[in-house]
């Protein structure tokens, strides 16, 4: 197994350290385990040099003394560590938890959408069916009430046919999945808003809390615990600053109080403070946006009062915005109702790492070890040091900056989480640090002291004492997080991706800050219309200008065209025409029937000719 720390060695090295501690009763994380296996390595005390192949015997080393810190239940060192990691694991800002509760509603209501959405009735009785699957969807994704509350259910239904009839199920089946799922949304929504507009008129609202009345009792109540425990842990670590004072300017009490691991004790309650600072802004936002929901609320509520007005009928366009804005709100009374209760955990949790104070310093021993020491809170340390301040003259090459002549100081990234930075490596102490005294910006970094003559003997030789805390910082690892020095330690991942077995060991490539400043516009801007990057468009101009020089053009005149100009006339087409003659007609005449008599002569000499007429007349036709 001798050979370079690769992930897959890192891995198999953790794998055995945490079989070891589970051999002596010790059930640890994966996590905490990686990173104490890191943390031993970064030692300097260990000799581990990762420039360097580990032997065999090297690594067995390394196995032995994660397990051995591991298993050292009376160093506050590890209870900080654990500390650490849990909060690493398990903390989340606002918008993640509620990111997190909305993704955790998703998968709970998702079974429901899909046989709604993917349903397709036909019959009265499927259709029947599909309905009451949205009246549970509804009351599943307001959470107010159960499906096992009968008068609850039958709240629901009743809003919901208000909003959404069953005739409406037909076209509400022709829509598209998409289209379901945006109207099943907007539905709850509405059948929620109903429901609170009910509850306020006193008809209804089975199995609704009253969670701003509950979030009224609760936020305080909260707050105070928080705010005790932070008093109770300031106290302890004002406690052990001023016992390792003493330890510093008293040589008998060093022997006496060197077996006693206070610097680890008060890197704990210092660690412990800084992450209940953390639940308590927390705590203060949450305050703050339960004020403002309730501001909002009650004039939400009062506009949908007036626009109701015990009418029968109102128009939907004008009442459903109200009942969704309702829904909203209350769907914030809900989130801050989560987040106090994650608060509330985590502080709870956070508790247990702070147990082993009460068994390394009882408070008789504590107080019997503080006879005749002076205890100065972080507050009267820095009123003590408020009219002193750093001489910038005596500075050539430093720059300091101060409260009152620097703008938006309070944006101002310091380092160190705000202690001092000449007492963490040169006492291993935690002090607060007093921005008044001066803040030093070096390598475009602020740091702060807790006294003038911390201010100067550090602005001498800035790295040296920046390089100081860094070594220190690999002796107690626990001030990595403490002190926000994860950026100079890159190969010590954070405990979230710890487990990443990728990230390996390996010393990191050396680096340093550095930083650059140009003038901006310089020159007056110049824009060359003209200009093409393209060289394929510069050859189709090159090859324009080339083909033009020759190319020639002629012109003539005649005499015919010499002083005219081009005319040009306008006709009318032709256009198809009709005309209509008289009709065809005809008559029925009589034949003409005339016969004549004495044609061939008769008795007598004389011929005597008779013409009969026998045509028939016309009107008779």
């Amino acid at each position: 197994m001798s050979g370079e720390l690769t992930p897959s060695v890192i891995k198999s090295i953790i794998r055995q350290v945490g079989l070891k501690c589970a051999a002596q009763g010790q059930s640890l994380s994966e996590t905490l385990v990686a990173f104490m296996v890191k943390v031993v390595v970064l030692d300097p005390r260990n000799d581990f040099n990762m420039d360097q192949i580990l032997t065999e015997d090297d690594m067995q080393d390394l196995i032995q003394l994660c397990v051995t810190r591991l298993l050292d239940t009376t160093n506050p060192s590890l209870s900080t560590i654990k500390m650490q990691v849990y909060f690493d694991m398990n903390y989340a800002n606002r918008d993640e938890l509620l990111s997190e509760q909305e993704r955790v509603l998703e998968g709970k209501v998702a079974p429901v959408v899909r046989a709604i959405t993917e349903s397709g009735p036909h019959e009265q009785e499927e259709m029947e069916n599909v309905y009451q699957k949205i009246v549970s969807y509804a009351l599943l994704r307001s959470g107010l009430g159960s499906s096992t509350d009968i008068e609850a259910v039958r709240e629901v239904t009743a809003a919901l046919q208000s909003v959404f009839p069953q005739t409406e199920m037909i076209t509400f089946i022709s829509l598209s999945k998409k289209d379901k799922e945006q109207q099943l949304k907007d539905l709850a929504m509405l059948v929620t808003g109903i429901r609170l507009y009910n509850k306020q008129c006193q008809k209804g609202g089975s199995g609704i809390d009253d969670l701003p009345n509950i979030l009224h009792e609760a936020i305080p109540s909260t707050t105070r615990t928080l705010d005790k425990r932070l008093n109770s842990c300031q106290l302890l670590a004002h406690r052990y600053t001023a016992l390792l004072e003493s330890m510093q300017e008293d040589s008998h009490r060093h022997s006496q109080l060197s077996t006693f691991k206070l610097k680890e004790a008060l890197f704990n309650v210092r660690q412990y403070e800084a992450f209940l600072c953390i639940l308590q802004s927390n705590a203060v936002t949450s305050a703050q946006e339960v004020e403002s929901l309730d501001v909002k609320f009650e004039a939400a509520m009062m506009v949908l009062k007036s626009t109701v007005q015990d009418k029968n009928s109102i128009e939907s366009k004008e009442v459903f915005p109200l009942f969704i804005e309702l829904s909203e709100l209350w769907t914030g009374y809900q989130n801050e109702m989560l987040l106090l209760s994650f608060l509330t955990n985590m502080a709870d949790d956070l508790q247990q790492f702070l147990e082993i104070q009460s068994q390394l310093f009882p408070e008789e021993m504590l107080t019997s070890l503080l006879e005749g020491v002076t205890v100065k809170s972080d507050e009267e340390r820095i009123k003590e040091t408020m009219e002193t301040r750093v001489n910038v003259s005596d500075f050539k090459n430093q720059e300091w900056l101060f409260p009152e002549t620097t703008d938006n100081f309070e944006q101002l990234l310091i380092q160190y989480h705000g202690f001092c930075a000449h007492s963490i490596g040169v006492k291993s102490i935690t002090l607060p640090g007093n921005p008044a005294i001066g803040i030093l910006k070096h390598k475009e970094k602020y740091y702060v002291f807790s006294s003038k003559e911390a201010a100067y003997i550090f602005a001498q030789d800035p790295d040296k004492f920046i390089q100081l805390n860094v070594e220190k910082a690999k002796k107690y690892a626990e001030l990595i997080q403490l002190l926000e020095l994860r950026h100079q330690f890159e190969y010590l991942v954070p405990h979230t991706q710890a487990r990443n077995t990728k990230k390996s060991l390996t010393k990191p490539p050396p680096k340093c800050d550095s930083g650059t400043q140009t003038d901006t516009h310089i020159l007056p801007p110049t824009i060359v219309r003209s200009y093409e990057w393209n060289e394929w468009e510069l050859r189709r101009k090159a090859i324009k200008l080339a083909n033009l020089r020759r190319k020639l053009t002629h012109g003539m005149q005649t005499n015919l065209s010499h002083m005219r100009r081009e005319n040009c006339t306008q006709v009318y087409l032709p256009k198809d025409a009709g005309t209509q003659t008289k009709r065809d007609s005809s008559s029925n005449v009589p034949k003409p029937q005339i016969f004549l008599k004495g044609l061939r002569g008769g008795s007598s000499a004389p011929t005597h000719m008779v013409t009969v007429d026998l045509t028939r007349p016309l009107d008779e036709t």
